[in-house]
């Protein structure tokens, strides 16, 4: 990858363990493959700094924006209902969100890997 020597630093708020995972899942792609795998990658990923954010709309309202945004239809439904369990759960999604980034991003990563072996 000549144009830049770490591709995976572009992305908005790429945690130390994102950072890891992704060189590690990439390993065995050619340069074309990565390519292809940081674009599609790119679509589904979220930043934790977004989650924080949508975490915070819990207190005024809103809460399970953050799982709606992970994929998890069903927690961000009873969020919704339940005002964040009471904002207990709004608490600890607070406390949780770069975990909660880390592991939808990594879930994400591992789709994005196998678009790109499936392609080839």
């Amino acid at each position: 990858m000549d144009s830049y020597p770490n591709p995976y630093m572009m992305f908005d708020g790429v945690t130390p363990e994102e950072f890891a995972f992704l060189q590690q899942a990439t390993a065995s792609l050619n340069e074309n493959q990565i390519k292809y795998f940081m674009s599609i990658y790119y679509g589904k990923r979220r930043n934790p700094q977004d989650l924080m954010l949508a975490t915070l709309l819990g207190f005024v309202g809103a809460a399970g924006v953050q799982r709606f945004l992970t994929d998890q239809i069903g927690m961000g439904l009873l969020y919704f209902f339940t005002a964040g369990f009471c904002f207990i759960g709004t608490i600890v999604d607070l406390i949780n969100y770069k975990n909660i980034a880390n592991e939808y991003n990594q879930k994400m990563a591992f789709e994005s890997f196998n678009i790109v072996k499936m392609s080839n």
